[in-house]
């Protein structure tokens, strides 16, 4: 049975992805099995410098971001929608998104009704285009 669990995200590494096409983005997964002892919930803080990108991608899980520090656009289906702090963004599953570029720092929490980080199958636009 999972038991309570406490993450500093100050004390975790910077994430990248491993193929820079997928954005220069940098995040931390703060509760994601197996590294923590939790079910049903991966979360995170994003992190984005001016100038970096989150190419657009889409998975089947709903999503929700949580602005913190910073003002930015994440495209959501073509539509621009703004991230600030306060400020929750819903994503519905299966919806393409992203952040193709920071015009500013930004940072945001994420997160996913999953067990872990791995389970979520990300589906990158460009990477969907150079298959065909």
């Amino acid at each position: 049975m999972p038991r309570t669990t406490l993450v500093n995200a100050n004390a975790l590494p910077d994430e990248r992805w491993d193929d820079p096409a997928r954005g220069t983005i940098r995040f931390r997964t703060l509760i994601s099995a197996p590294a923590t002892e939790t079910a049903g919930l991966v979360c995170g803080l994003a992190i984005m410098s001016e100038g970096d990108s989150f190419a657009l991608h889409s998975h089947p899980e709903a999503e929700v971001y949580f602005g913190l520090e910073g003002e930015g656009e994440v495209l959501v289906d073509g539509v621009p929608q703004r991230l600030a702090p306060g400020v929750a963004l819903f994503i519905p599953g299966g919806a393409v998104h992203g952040v193709p570029r920071a015009s500013a720092p930004l940072r945001w929490f994420y997160t996913f009704a999953a067990d872990r980080f791995d389970d979520i199958r990300y589906r990158f636009v460009h990477e969907a285009k150079d298959r065909t």
